[in-house]
């Protein structure tokens, strides 16, 4: 009988330290691009009113994992994530269940900080505005992570619905709310995408040189032209050229030599931003080394903090 420590979603969100999540990405990105991490690519069952994706990864220094996640989109009608996660750890030597976790807090913070650490390597480091597109779970959790990592003077919120840009934009320093996603994007230094759109949600013309644009919706939110004039980098080269769901809508079938895995730029195997007036997009699909980052970064935390419940399995 193994003893297995359960921590729910309140334990996850009082012990993750965003410093250390950042940190922990950091090894997650190096990991991937050296081959050192154990990744395959993620698998998904369709429901016909969502779908259930399996991401099991192993990356060194950080552990054994899997998440299992689904994303149903009409759960915002319902009051309720359209992710919902569960992640569990197993010992790397020896297989044994350690620890199962709510994740659905994880799934947006992990998301949201490794764009923002994508970003430190790929933004000017002269940036100041940033804009916001998307007001849900992802503009939250993208609002903590990139005031985390940057000082912005002028953050511009926007929503298809205005009054969900003021919820966010309300009580931030410098944050505001705006009518459209192009009264965001026009002049911004960096552009973070948080839709669920199915569809481009920005335009070439929008972006003035040297910005740097973040994507993780599941749809394909960055418009053909922007990608076209654009150097893009991905968490996964292998994995980001794939249909959907292990890949990116707008990058499946392009030449995977085209585009550069974050990690490559952190271990200075490969170039990132080349200009100030270069144009860079980050294309996120989520990736299993960030989810076992995450949570072994609250796992240890747990553990100093004595945090949680144990049982026996």
């Amino acid at each position: 009988m193994t003893e297995l420590l359960v921590l729910n979603e309140d334990d996850v969100r009082r012990v993750l330290d965003l410093d250390a999540l950042a940190d922990a990405l950091r090894t997650a990105f190096r990991s991937v691009s050296s081959g050192t991490a154990s990744t395959p690519s993620r698998v998904g069952a369709l429901s016909g009113s969502g779908l259930l994706g399996a991401m099991p990864g192993f990356v060194p220094e950080l552990g054994l994992g899997a998440k299992l996640v689904t994303y149903f989109r009409d759960n915002h009608a319902r009051g309720v994530p359209a992710h919902q996660a569960l992640i569990t750890l197993f010992g790397a030597e020896d297989g044994v269940p350690l620890v199962l976790m709510g994740a659905t807090h994880i799934t947006g913070i992990r998301t949201a900080m490794s764009a923002a650490v994508a970003a430190v390597a790929l933004a000017r480091p002269d940036v100041r505005s940033l804009a916001i597109l998307g007001a849900g779970v992802q503009g939250r959790t993208h609002l903590t992570a990139f005031t985390h990592q940057f000082a912005f003077a002028d953050i511009r919120v926007a929503s298809r619905d205005l009054g969900h840009a003021r919820a966010l934009a309300d009580g931030v320093a410098g944050a505001r709310a705006v009518d459209s996603f192009e009264d965001a994007v026009r002049g911004a230094d960096v552009v973070c995408l948080c839709t669920d759109a199915d569809g481009p949600v920005i335009a070439r013309g929008w972006l003035d040189a040297g910005t740097h644009v973040s994507s993780v919706g599941s749809g394909a939110e960055v418009d053909p032209e922007t990608l076209a004039g654009a150097s893009v980098f991905v968490e996964s080269r292998s994995s980001a050229v794939q249909a959907f769901p292990a890949g990116a809508r707008e990058l499946a079938g392009r030449d995977p030599e085209t585009v550069v895995e974050v990690g490559e730029v952190l271990l200075g195997t490969r170039p990132g931003r080349r200009s100030a007036e270069e144009i860079t997009v980050y294309k996120s699909m989520g990736h299993a080394s960030e989810d076992v980052a995450a949570a072994a970064v609250v796992y240890r935390a747990a553990l100093a903090a004595q945090v949680g419940t144990r049982i026996s399995v």
